[in-house]
């Protein structure tokens, strides 16, 4: 049976310019005719893709921390949506707190999805906008309301807040939802995910070990960051970047000596080749 590679996107795969390297593009497609490959990410499908136009992915894609799987040719495996009541409310708390949130959704059964951000930012999510400000998915909304079917809500600002409205978040809705306090490593806030509760790597990886039949014991994972612990938790073998977080160092049973930077996972896997 063949060995799975799953790699997590920014700051593990992705260079922090959010390139990938010939070598690194290399030794993964190397791996695609004896191997099943994928990601698991933050990202949106579009951005995905975008990132992906040189990479051989021959599995379905963790898309938006788990909310979404789907593969390269838009067909949809699985999604867990938060209904447009609960993100309403869930809008409602966060104004109390004076933060607003991007809302992230799907549009429409073709897999376009809606990237709504407030009228209202702070100046971490304008810095973040400016990487997507050439998309056409992008809406700014006044008084932003969600939509019918939603993939996530991220707030972005200073951890104190988050950590507060993550509390008054967690006290309304309890384990209906999953919430994810982050640091936010390219602009150096903290950022904070609501989901699905079934919404995560973890469940994204049964999800594609069930379409594709494969055994996890077989399943290698690479990741850097708070919501790769699920996943690490399902592997076979886990690997942190040099970067990673230490509580993801901590759980992994690799740490790798190179960085994303480094292209530390087509280092790790042109070693075993060796």
């Amino acid at each position: 049976m063949k060995k799975i590679y799953i790699t997590d996107l920014d700051h593990t795969f992705l260079r922090n310019d959010l390139s990938i390297s010939k070598y690194s593009q290399d030794i993964w497609n190397s791996y695609s005719n004896h191997s099943i490959l994928s990601v698991a990410t933050a990202r949106t499908f579009k951005k995905t893709k975008q990132f992906l136009k040189n990479i051989n992915i021959n599995a379905p894609m963790i898309l938006l921390d788990g909310s979404l799987i789907a593969t390269m040719d838009k067909k949809i495996i699985d999604t867990k949506f938060i209904s447009e009541d609960v993100s309403n409310n869930i809008i409602d708390i966060g104004a109390k707190f004076f933060i607003y949130p991007f809302v992230l959704a799907l549009a429409d059964k073709n897999l376009n999805e809606a990237f709504l951000y407030p009228d209202i930012c702070n100046s971490s999510q304008r810095e973040v906008l400016t990487r997507y400000i050439k998309d056409d998915n992008l809406k700014e909304c006044k008084n932003i309301k969600a939509m019918k079917e939603n993939f996530k809500l991220v707030y972005m600002g200073d951890e104190e807040i988050l950590s507060a409205l993550k509390a008054e978040l967690q006290d309304t809705f309890g384990e209906n939802l999953k919430y994810i306090l982050a640091p936010e490593a390219y602009i150096g806030c903290y950022f904070l995910t609501i989901l699905h509760k079934n919404a995560d790597k973890s469940h994204g990886i049964l999800s594609i070990s069930e379409y594709c039949d494969f055994d996890l014991n077989k399943l290698t994972v690479f990741g850097d960051n708070y919501n790769d612990l699920g996943m690490f938790k399902l592997a076979n073998t886990s690997i942190a970047m040099a970067n990673a977080q230490e509580k993801v160092k901590q759980e992994a049973n690799i740490i790798l000596d190179f960085t994303n930077d480094e292209d530390g996972v087509a280092k790790y896997m042109e070693a075993l080749n060796r």
